[in-house]
C-alpha cells in the first residue's frame, strides 16, 4: 500500500510540475516591437513604390503624392504604439500566484476523485481477500441458485460440486456430485475429485468406493497425476506396498526433479520400499527422469516453493503432515537446522512413525557430523515400533560403531541382512562393514 501511494504522489509531483514551468519561465525576448513592424511594413511599400515610378507605371505626381500619404501613416503608426508590458500594472493572478494555486490544487483534486471514484480498498490484501472469498460465495449461491431452478443440468452440478468442496463445504458437495449423474463417471478429473471428496467423508479412507472411482479416472486415463497418487495412497493404505510404489514412481516420473513434489514423493516411495522391504536403503536420487521434464524449473523456482509452504505452515501450525513435508524438503537443499526445526514441530506424527525418526536422526546426524545422542535415541525410538525397519537398524548400526561397540553394530546389520531383498545392491557394502567392524573387535594383529 506504501508503494502505491508512494508512486502515485510522484506521478502527482510530475504533473504539477510541468504544468507550472510554463509560468514560471521568465520570458525571453526575440527582438521584435511594433514600431520596428510597422516601420518595416512602410518600408517595404515605399520600395514598391519606386519600383512602379521607374517603370513608369504611375506618374511622377502620383508617387509623390502617395509617398507623403505613406510617410504621414507611418508616423501615426509609431505614435499610437501600446505602452511596454514592462510599464503594465500588475493584476492579481501573476505567474506565481497561478502556479501556487494549481500545486495545491491539483493534488487535492486528484485525491478527492480517487476517494469518490476510486476503489482505495483494492490496494489492502486483506480486504482484497475478503472481498474475493465475498464474491467467491455470491457466485455459489448464484449458480446453486440458478440450477435449483433447471434441475437438468450436469455440467452446472459438477461445478457447483467442485466449488462446494473448495469452500469445504463437504456435504453440500456430495449431493451435488450425485445430481450431476453419469457425466462424473465418464470424467477422470470428476471421478478422482469426488473419490477425494467421499474418502474424506469416510475419514481420509480411500477402500472401497473411493478406490473403484480412483482406478476407473486411470482406465480413462492411466497417467492422470492425482489419479496416481491416490492410487498409491490406497495401495499404501492396505500395506500392498509394492502396487503403491509402482504407482507412485510413474507419477514421479512426469514431475520436475528437485521440486518439492518429487522431493515428498521420492520420500513416499521410499517408506513404501522400507515397510515392504522392496529395494535398497541407500539412494535419497530420485530415478531417471525424462529429457524435458525439468523444463522452467530453477533453484529460485523450488526455493520459491518451499517458502510459500513454509510460509502457509506459519498460518496452520497443526498441519503435522505440512511440517514433514517441509522438513524432507528442507534436508534435501541441506537447511539442516531449518529440517530439524520442522521436524521437530510434527508432533504426534513423529511419535508413531519410525520413517520420521530415521529422517529426524540423519537429518541431526548430518548437522552434527555424529549419531551419538539424539539421533541415537530417536533411531532406538524408531525401532521400538518397527524392529525391522532397514534404515533405523542401518543407523543403529553405525551409532554404535561410532561409539566403539562393534558387537552392536554387526548384529544390527546382520538383521538388516535379513530384511533386504535377495540381490540387494546394499547387501556387499554391508557385509563389508561386518567385516570391519569383526576385524576391529579382534584387534591389531600380532607379530
Amino acid at each position: 500500500m506504501n508503494v502505491f501511494i508512494g508512486i502515485s504522489a510522484l506521478l502527482t509531483l510530475l504533473v504539477v510540475a510541468w504544468l507550472v514551468r510554463p509560468l514560471l519561465r521568465k520570458p525571453t525576448g526575440n527582438g521584435i516591437s511594433s514600431e520596428k513592424l510597422n516601420a518595416a511594413i512602410h518600408r517595404d511599400q515605399l520600395h514598391a513604390l519606386e519600383a512602379d515610378l521607374a517603370r513608369g507605371v504611375i506618374s511622377q505626381q502620383d508617387f509623390e503624392t502617395t509617398r507623403d500619404e505613406l510617410q504621414l501613416r507611418l508616423l501615426d503608426d509609431t505614435e499610437s504604439f501600446e505602452a511596454s508590458p514592462k510599464n503594465r500594472k500588475a493584476g492579481f493572478w501573476t505567474p506565481k500566484r497561478t502556479s501556487l494555486a494549481v500545486g495545491i490544487s491539483l493534488p487535492v483534486l486528484a485525491l478527492g476523485l480517487y476517494l469518490q471514484l476510486g476503489t482505495p480498498e483494492a490496494i489492502n490484501p486483506v480486504a482484497t481477500a475478503e472481498s474475493n472469498d465475498h464474491q467467491m460465495k455470491e457466485m455459489i449461491d448464484s449458480l446453486a441458485a440458478r440450477l435449483k431452478a433447471n434441475p437438468n443440468d450436469p455440467k452446472g452440478w459438477a461445478m457447483l460440486a467442485r466449488s462446494y468442496k473448495a469452500m469445504g463445504r463437504f456435504e453440500e458437495a456430495q449431493l451435488a456430485f450425485e445430481k450431476a449423474g453419469d457425466i462424473v463417471k465418464t470424467d477422470p478429473d470428476l471421478l478422482v475429485d469426488h473419490a477425494e471428496l467421499t474418502a474424506i467423508l469416510a475419514g481420509n479412507k480411500l477402500e472401497g468406493k473411493p478406490q473403484q472411482m480412483i482406478e476407473e479416472a486411470l482406465r480413462l486415463n492411466p497417467e492422470h497425476p492425482m489419479g496416481l497418487m491416490m492410487s498409491g495412497v490406497a495401495a499404501y493404505q492396505k500395506a500392498e506396498y509394492k502396487n503403491a510404489v509402482a504407482r507412485w514412481e510413474k507419477l514421479l516420473a512426469m514431475l520436475p526433479p528437485d521440486s518439492p513434489d518429487a522431493q515428498q514423493m521420492q520420500a513416499n516411495i521410499d517408506d513404501a520400499r522400507a515397510k515392504g522391504g522392496l529395494v535398497a536403503i541407500e539412494s535419497n536420487k530420485l530415478p531417471p527422469i525424462p529429457a524435458g521434464a525439468a523444463a522452467g524449473m530453477t533453484p529460485d523456482k523450488i526455493n520459491d516453493m518451499v517458502d510459500r509452504l513454509a510460509a502457509r505452515l506459519k498460518d496452520n501450525p497443526d498441519d503435522l503432515a505440512g511440517w514433514a513435508r517441509l522438513a524432507r524438503a528442507y534436508k534435501v537443499q541441506k537447511r539442516l537446522d531449518e529440517a530439524a526445526a520442522a521436524y521437530a514441530k510434527t508432533g504426534k506424527l513423529l511419535d508413531t512413525d519410525p520413517d520420521l525418526l530415521t529422517q529426524y536422526a540423519d537429518t541431526l546426524a548430518m548437522r552434527n557430523n555424529s549419531l551419538q545422542g539424539k539421533p541415537s535415541e530417536l533411531v532406538n525410538k524408531a525401532l521400538a515400533i518397527a524392529p525391522k525397519h532397514p534404515m533405523a537398524l542401518m543407523m543403529a548400526g553405525q551409532a554404535a560403531y561410532q561409539s566403539g561397540n562393534y558387537a552392536a553394530a554387526i548384529g544390527h546389520w546382520k538383521n538388516v541382512l535379513s530384511v533386504l531383498p535377495v540381490g540387494s545392491a546394499d547387501i556387499d557394502l554391508i557385509k563389508s562393514e561386518i567385516a570391519d567392524a569383526e576385524l576391529k573387535m579382534r584387534g591389531p594383529a600380532k607379530p
